[in-house]
């Protein structure tokens, strides 16, 4: 057995020794990625565990299987201050993403060719751990949940993910279908990417496989890649997400959420969400998050990867959540917008809205979160101009939606303080639902 794992691994590490992956351009730069700034800065998955805003600065940030190095920069770009500590099997790849990084000016960083299950000889201990799209490549998921947790902080939080076995099952059967040609018996290569072009161009359109599967850009310029990653991928697995809270309990670690949250909502697939049938609308309550998001799957498997964040059990550590906030705590809180979001393009669009007297739209800066459309009036992006001058009170919010609108539109009455709390209390609620905005009560 344990010859079996080591033979795997090895297959896996010649793979991207040969084909290092993301093949991304060393000059390219993710500073304007608003959305994958926003997944990797730790601010993001640390508020929704703690309901508190960290600083990131001297943090230390694990990228496993860090590949090429293009997510070790983002995460680089997304936590200033941090230092960066990446590990891959593969030599190639290591070597790649030292020179990425080097190249755009990051040296509080180091670069290790290791495998997870060796990564306590580093002696080091972790705020987070990227572990991206490398846990459905091993032979044993688990045991690598638990190393990963063994080097993690208390409070630390490890974002990971495994492949969908609704979402991606065409692909797999792809694989079979080229592992029965022999094409993965060894490292595949370029005359076995042509072999696998080749075969899925032959079949008749209306075939199930590939219908399911095919896409023309296979055959452009990079699609190399593309290919080896889907048809050729080697120890490809898929999982549900049952399985993946089996891993958790196993693992002793604790669900925080979906990376993609807003994308697991199962009451977005319900044409009137108030007013489900009698059976659902007596069930759906009483469901936990597990069960919430295996209905999700099964109703709806569009997303190809379970991406999840999760840390330490802690219940005694989880904060505050905003609809459980006294009158106190709103009296003498603060609001932060997200660092993803306070940039001078940003400020000056939303500048140009108060000036113009139009929407402002947050969703066009982080998209993420929502599937629709977010956005606010004039009058209240007047309000949270100051946000982009950093943290503030929210009592100042207040002040300036009654100096903004003094007066009640409806009764032409002097606003009272009572209003103007409401109407704060309201926008900042519905900010903070996509974490545009992060409320932390006194400290």
């Amino acid at each position: 057995m344990e010859s079996q794992v080591s033979q795997l691994m090895e297959k896996i590490r010649q793979q991207y020794e040969t084909s290092p992956y993301p093949r991304v351009p060393l000059e390219e730069n993710p500073r304007d990625d608003s959305n994958s700034l926003f997944v990797h800065n730790l601010i993001t998955s640390y508020y929704l565990r703690y309901q508190k805003v960290v600083d990131t600065k001297d943090k230390v940030i694990l990228d496993a299987g860090c590949g090429s190095g293009y997510k070790s920069l983002i995460l680089a770009e997304a936590n200033p201050g941090s230092k960066i500590v990446g590990i891959d099997i593969s030599e190639e790849s290591v070597k790649l993403a030292r020179h990425r990084l080097e190249y755009h000016g990051f040296d509080n960083t180091e670069f290790h060719v290791l495998s997870v299950y060796d990564l306590q000889s580093l002696g080091m201990e972790f705020d987070y751990i990227n572990a991206d799209e490398m846990l459905y490549l091993l032979p044993n998921p688990v045991a690598a949940l638990k190393i990963l947790k063994s080097v993690l902080k208390p409070k630390g939080i490890i974002r990971s993910n495994l492949h969908s076995a609704l979402q991606r099952a065409g692909f797999f059967r792809a694989q079979k279908v080229f592992s029965i040609m022999g094409l993965t018996e060894t490292n595949p290569g370029n005359l076995e990417v042509e072999f696998a072009l080749a075969t899925m161009k032959s079949l008749k359109d209306g075939v199930d496989l590939k219908t399911r599967t095919w896409n023309n850009a296979y055959e452009s310029e990079g699609g190399q890649q593309s290919v080896l990653m889907n048809y050729l991928l080697q120890s490809d697995n898929g999982f549900m997400i049952p399985d993946m809270f089996s891993m958790f309990r196993e693992s002793d670690l604790e669900f925080i959420s979906m990376v993609n949250w807003r994308h697991w909502e199962v009451m977005d697939l319900f044409k009137e969400p108030e007013n489900l049938p009698v059976c659902l609308g007596l069930t759906l309550p009483e469901m936990n998050t597990e069960q919430k998001l295996h209905l999700f799957e099964l109703l709806q498997p569009i997303n190809r990867l379970l991406d999840f964040w999760c840390g330490h059990p802690n219940e005694d550590e989880s904060g505050v959540t905003i609809s459980e906030w006294t009158e106190s705590d709103w009296l003498n809180g603060r609001v932060h917008l997200h660092p993803q979001l306070r940039k001078p393009k940003v400020k000056g669009v939303l500048t140009e809205c108060v000036k113009e007297k139009r929407v402002f739209r947050f969703s066009d800066y982080i998209s993420l979160p929502t599937n629709t459309p977010v956005e606010i009036d004039s009058t209240l992006a007047a309000c949270i101009l100051p946000l982009w001058d950093g943290v503030q009170p929210i009592q100042l919010i207040v002040e300036r939606w009654r100096k903004i609108r003094p007066l009640n539109p409806v009764t032409l009455e002097p606003t009272s303080d009572q209003e103007a709390w409401n109407e704060v209390k309201k926008i900042l609620s519905q900010l903070e639902v996509f974490l545009y905005v992060l409320l932390e009560p006194s400290a």
